[in-house]
């Protein structure tokens, strides 16, 4: 179906029947559990006619409840603990009840707790109205829409709080933008904020993985649902359509318990800290760790972490909330041992930036620039009798801590292209040489989850622009245009958190057939004690994918002063 004034997004047929995924129609009801009255199947309507398909979670006693709501395209009829789907995710089964949903909130632990759990399926899908749209304003409107109702309920206090990972954090970034007056406090989990720049196109390169994978996984409906797949090949580059599945972080001024996390570079990494960076919020904290997300999310310690900030911003009840630290930011050693840093904002403002220059005719990185230019190729599909990637390595002679956002500055030429797809990384190697490894992608299994990458960048080359409307000093934003689009892309800062020992080396690794790295050191300081070892978790790895645009030779071409990987000019705010 076409775009029209009532909807302005193309659709399609759903994906999915409910029914091939387990859903039954809905059927009103009241259900009991221990200590809770269970709603089932409310329908709430939004101003614009779709509906709002929720499970309402409420305290037996009748007492009004703070009310969290979990907003999710996945499914509220389908408890998936993911404990027992994903037994290698590091969420252990023990940790949740078979009344969780996939990616929210346990009602076992908060409903006893005097709170009113909302989980709700989004309109148009499952067996919502709609049609379904996806991290639109449409979608927000909706949103907003069941925020209000949830707080004029008899069974509610009149504060409501957001909770839940990826596209249930997705949601929250779009809807606390438009203010709702009950709204009183969120937590967003892991999720992107800008839907092209995080997930559909990373540096300008489509998503040729994740990105069909998950619009199937949003597709069961019994009505028409926005054609993903037709509007990602209609608007290749950054325009209003793109726009409008960002958030307007500014807007966002309710208090925020926001939680990052190194280990999904990639996908929301990126999105959740600069959530953090850009709200208004007066009343915000960040907490990034090198664990995978949705351990961490039912981790008992950090669901109490939760439940400090929900008591203190929906039940008024003392909390330790305020002897907590604005920041805390893991320190990555290896897979599954880490420790902590506190600090008062994001980007750490005690930073000190140093440029790093490449070199290649050796493959050195160093302080000083390179007086003569040099030239390092390698082969774009990976020939078996020529290089398949450039390496660079740099090695530590004190112990420094790297945390925060990389760049690199590389000057390129692919011949007989128009274009060229670049997959960087930052990998780090102990005294022994070998690169050390880290999670990576909470729901990959066995061994395939533990990464050797602690950074990536990707991003596709091409002549383009500064992006003042989203760039700051040390982390620029790029776009080309064609036909009056812009396309977001170029230099990149995936950020990253690690100590380093003297005598260690970051490896810098440049590809356009695989996840490969350069480095800027985008946090270096003195090594120092540290508090909050982490215990190591169950291993996993994923494997790193093959991509290729162009077979031909790729280089990387030096020009002296020219590979600077951080200018002299760029200055940190409040320092000269």
């Amino acid at each position: 179906m076409s775009p029209s004034e009532d909807f302005p997004y193309p659709t399609r047929p759903p994906r999915s029947t409910p029914e091939s995924r387990r859903g039954a129609p809905p059927n009103p009801r009241q259900e009991t559990a221990p200590g809770m009255l269970i709603d089932r199947d409310q329908e709430i309507e939004t101003r614009a006619g779709r509906t709002v398909q929720a499970d309402v979670y409420r305290p037996e006693s009748g007492e009004p409840a703070g009310v969290l709501i979990a907003w999710s395209p996945y499914g509220k009829h389908n408890p998936a603990p993911i404990g027992q789907i994903y037994p290698t995710s590091g969420a252990k089964p023990e940790w949740m009840s078979d009344l969780t949903t996939f990616e929210g909130p346990d009602p076992v632990f908060w409903v006893p707790r005097g709170y009113a759990l909302v989980i709700a399926d989004i309109p148009g899908t499952w067996y919502a109205k709609g049609p379904a749209s996806y991290a639109s304003p449409e979608e927000a409107d909706d949103f907003a829409d069941l925020i209000e109702w949830a707080g004029t309920q008899p069974w509610s206090n009149g504060r409501v709080g957001l909770t839940g990972v990826s596209y249930l954090t997705v949601a929250q970034w779009r809807v606390a933008g438009l203010t709702p007056p009950h709204l009183a406090a969120i937590n967003p989990w892991e999720g992107w904020s800008d839907t092209y720049r995080e997930v559909a196109r990373h540096g300008g390169i489509p998503e040729t993985s994740f990105w069909p994978y998950i619009w199937e996984r949003w597709g069961a409906s019994t009505g028409e649902i926005e054609d993903l797949e037709r509007e990602d090949r209609e608007h290749p580059f950054f325009d209003d359509f793109w726009a409008s599945k960002a958030a307007d972080l500014e807007a966002i001024t309710v208090p925020a318990f926001v939680v990052a996390s190194w280990t999904d570079q990639g996908l929301h990494t990126r999105g959740t800290l600069e959530g953090f960076r850009r709200i208004s919020s007066p009343h915000k904290w960040l907490y990034v760790h090198g664990a995978k997300k949705w351990a961490e999310y039912y981790r008992p310690e950090m669901v109490e972490m939760q439940a400090q900030f929900f008591d203190r911003f929906l039940l008024d009840r003392p909390s330790e909330i305020e002897s907590w630290p604005r920041v805390r930011v893991e320190l990555r050693e290896r897979y599954g041992v880490g420790s902590f840093v506190d600090s008062t904002d994001w980007p750490l403002p005690e930073v000190e930036y140093r440029a790093l220059h490449l070199d290649a005719s050796t493959g050195a990185v160093s302080h000083d620039p390179v007086s003569a230019g040099a030239r390092a190729s390698y082969h774009g599909l990976g020939d078996p009798f020529l290089p398949e990637r450039v390496v660079f390595e740099h090695r530590f002679a004190e112990a420094v801590d790297v945390v925060g956002h990389a760049r690199a500055i590389l000057h390129v030429e692919a011949p007989e292209a128009s274009d060229m797809d670049i997959f960087v990384g930052l990998f780090k190697r102990d005294v022994h040489g070998e690169i050390v490894p880290f999670a990576y992608y909470a729901p990959v299994r066995g061994r395939a989850g533990r990464a050797r990458l602690a950074a990536r960048l990707s991003p596709r080359a091409r002549p383009r622009t500064l992006d003042r409307s989203s760039a700051r000093p040390r982390a620029p934003s790029r776009c080309a245009s064609r036909g009056g689009a812009t396309h977001p892309g170029g230099d990149r800062d995936p950020p990253v958190g690690h100590p380093l020992r003297c005598g260690r080396e970051p490896r810098a690794r440049g590809a356009g057939a695989r996840h490969q790295a350069l480095p800027e050191a985008a946090r270096l300081r003195p090594a120092r004690d540290r508090h909050q070892p982490r215990s190591p978790d169950p291993p996993y790895r994923r494997g790193l994918r093959r991509t290729a645009r162009h077979p031909d030779q790729r280089s990387l071409t030096q020009r002296p002063s020219m590979i600077d990987m951080n200018p002299a000019n760029a200055k940190i705010p409040g320092t000269t």
